[in-house]
């Protein structure tokens, strides 16, 4: 079997697409920000891993943007932990969101795909 190996260059990402990413987590729930890192690890096969120095300042564009809100909370253990939730404005941009990276993957499979005419 081959194993895959983690999509950790954070440059490789397409421009929104962790933004794309983060909605999408949190529409099943708010969640910290670790548990959004790891929320993406887990869904993508371990293939895609979003280090802390992407994360959070992802986060933080989000939340001036409007699409998520955060509040501190106190965890289970008794830390001070930041959860963010989407916003009705982040779930109508999960929708936009969806719609833009649809129309690229559709894009994408054309360029590298081409039809050639018939001579």
């Amino acid at each position: 079997m081959l194993k895959r190996e983690p999509y950790r260059n954070r440059t490789e990402l397409l421009q929104g697409t962790l933004d794309l990413l983060i909605l999408q987590t949190l529409q099943w729930g708010p969640q910290h920000g670790h548990a959004i890192s790891q929320a993406i690890r887990a869904n993508s096969g371990d293939t895609l891993y979003v280090d802390t120095g992407s994360l959070y300042p992802a986060l933080h564009r989000l939340e001036r943007k409007g699409w998520i809100a955060a509040k501190w909370e106190v965890s289970e253990h008794r830390q001070r932990t930041k959860s963010y939730r989407l916003t009705a404005t982040g779930k109508k941009q999960l929708l936009t969101e969806h719609s833009r990276w649809f129309r690229m993957v559709e894009a994408m499979a054309r360029a590298l795909n081409p039809r050639r005419k018939q001579a």
